[in-house]
């Protein structure tokens, strides 16, 4: 009897971790889907999740395709990503931000696909109680999602010719305190 108790005992916990674990399964993949997107970026929406009534600073960077690059004049940009990757990547990155700076939120999402002059291809908010730190978890958030998240852009020129790049044209590693 007292073995079958455990057995059953055993078979119930196993049972219960295997839920657990399809259900973290599940919460990870729909929250890692929330970085990459191919619809319009919506900033104000993300600016008002931000809102929060112990937060005295919200930060939103706003990485916008500009009509000139390098001397060429842009059509668009048409960014690709290995997407799995980029997810846990942001996400990393974002908890990583959450560990280093005391933030009520903080949110990056970059698109992928063609995006168009003067449209968003990357947001990223963070809000704190003081400025200080929203302010430097933002650029440390974009920065690294930058120089290691396997995002790519390809530019078309008005001229007809395109170039592809990486999703970074830092000169040099930022270093963060």
């Amino acid at each position: 009897m007292v073995q079958r108790f455990l057995l059953f005992h055993h078979r119930v916990e196993a049972d219960y971790s295997c839920i657990l674990l399809v259900v973290s399964l599940i919460y990870s993949i729909e929250e890692n889907e929330m970085h990459i997107t191919e619809e319009n970026i919506d900033v104000i929406e993300y600016y008002n999740k931000a809102k929060d009534p112990r937060s005295g600073a919200i930060v939103m960077f706003s990485g916008d395709v500009r009509d000139l690059n390098k001397g060429q004049e842009v059509l668009y940009i048409d960014y690709e990503a290995y997407i799995p990757l980029a997810e846990k990547t942001i996400a990393k990155i974002l908890a990583e931000a959450n560990e280093k700076w005391d933030l009520q939120a903080s949110e990056c999402v970059h698109r992928v696909g063609k995006v168009g002059i003067c449209k968003t291809a990357v947001v990223v908010i963070t809000s704190s109680a003081h400025r200080k730190e929203a302010y430097a978890a933002n650029r440390y958030i974009i920065d690294r999602v930058k120089q290691e998240a396997p995002i790519w852009k390809h530019e078309f020129f008005a001229d007809g010719t395109s170039e592809w790049g990486t999703n970074c044209d830092c000169a040099e590693p930022h270093h963060h305190d």
